[in-house]
């Protein structure tokens, strides 16, 4: 397990930067679940600023922890250098996730809606399994269970291609570019979203030099 000192009962330090982990995880399934929410039909105007607001305070918190993190390791030298990695890549793609939230707002700013659309059902399911999963996530982190990481990994690989089959479908489809450019984004940044959500819970199984492993060199399509 690569975050061996996760939990160390006698790092209050560490015990602070996992809240704050927590803390953006909260924030980007608020962002997540508010820009989704708007694209299927929800309110725009009135949750914009909140939107933009969590999105700061998920970059704001990625540079706390940046610094706490500089601290910890000044404080006890090279004994935690991989924890410190750990921590600086799974932060980064909690940043990442938040982006392509705010990507999919901007989607619902420009006008885009799947109210009463033909596919409207599959998007929610999209949209419900996603938010699920980046509660999951957190829950993960959390318990550092590795057989459910394990299991959270699979799935994501399984959504990543469904992803990447719907987005080619589209590419060579007849329809309109009304049509199919902005369903292309959303399973685009939905695939992104998956992908980041796969980074962060492969801290828990994966050895430090396959951190980021689902990162978008490692994607063939899209």
């Amino acid at each position: 397990m690569v975050m061996s000192f996760f939990r160390r009962p006698d790092e209050s330090g560490i015990e602070h930067i996992e809240a704050q982990v927590q803390r953006m995880v909260n924030d980007a399934r608020h962002t997540f679940d508010l820009a989704l929410n708007a694209i299927t039909g929800g309110s725009v105007e009135t949750v914009a600023d909140e939107v933009r607001r969590t999105d700061r305070r998920i970059n704001v918190t990625e540079m706390e922890i940046r610094r706490e993190l500089v601290v910890h390791f000044a404080v006890h030298g090279g004994a935690d250098a991989t924890e410190m990695l750990v921590f600086m890549n799974m932060i980064k793609d909690l940043e990442r996730i938040g982006d392509y939230n705010k990507n999919i707002f901007d989607l619902a700013e420009e006008g885009v809606s799947f109210a009463g659309a033909d596919d409207l059902e599959r998007i929610l399911a999209f949209r419900d399994e996603t938010s699920s999963r980046i509660a999951e996530m957190g829950e993960i982190l959390t318990v550092q269970d590795g057989e459910r990481a394990r299991a959270f990994i699979a799935r994501g690989d399984e959504i990543r291609h469904e992803f990447d089959r719907l987005i080619s479908e589209l590419v060579h489809s007849t329809e309109p570019a009304v049509t199919a450019v902005p369903r292309a984004l959303l399973y685009r940044f939905l695939k992104r979203v998956t992908a980041h959500c796969l980074n962060v819970v492969s801290s828990v199984v994966m050895p430090v030099d396959r951190l980021d492993y689902f990162d978008e060199a490692a994607d063939t399509q899209a």
